[in-house]
């Protein structure tokens, strides 16, 4: 399925000119207009999924492949010195796009970017709390 009013649908279809670097049957993948770093690409399926929460568990698999696929050309063509694989679901977590994507960003010695958090201070208790709960 697709979304009419759904940018990345729209690219990933190509009805929206991009910089594809690789493309199959499932996803396109394009350089992000706004990168990280040289080379930070988006992987964007072909059918429209609000985010991970919604995401066909058969896609989540083929997506993850696809990301080593690109990670390893980076490494090889790019001589990138490590990656991140980045995905946002909902916006309290960052996702801007309301369409599942993942970004694959280079990442280069002295790059001056930074991807990371605060840590929580959680008590012994709460963590044994939370882990119960999630089990």
């Amino acid at each position: 399925m697709k979304d009419n009013n759904c940018i990345f649908c729209k690219i990933a279809n190509g009805e929206i000119p991009s910089r594809t670097i690789e493309e199959n049957e499932l996803f396109r993948v394009v350089l992000d207009v706004a990168p990280a770093t040289k080379g930070h690409a988006l992987i964007l399926p072909k059918e429209h999924c609000r985010n991970l929460f919604d995401l066909p568990e058969e896609t989540g698999a083929e997506v993850m492949k696809m990301a080593q696929k690109i990670a390893l050309k980076m490494k090889d063509k790019l001589h990138c010195d490590g990656v991140n694989l980045v995905q946002n679901n909902e916006e309290p977590a960052g996702q801007t796009v309301f369409h599942f994507h993942m970004h694959v960003i280079p990442r280069y010695v002295d790059d001056g970017q930074t991807i990371g958090w605060k840590p929580a201070q959680l008590t012994a208790e709460e963590m044994d709390a939370v882990a119960e709960q999630l089990k």
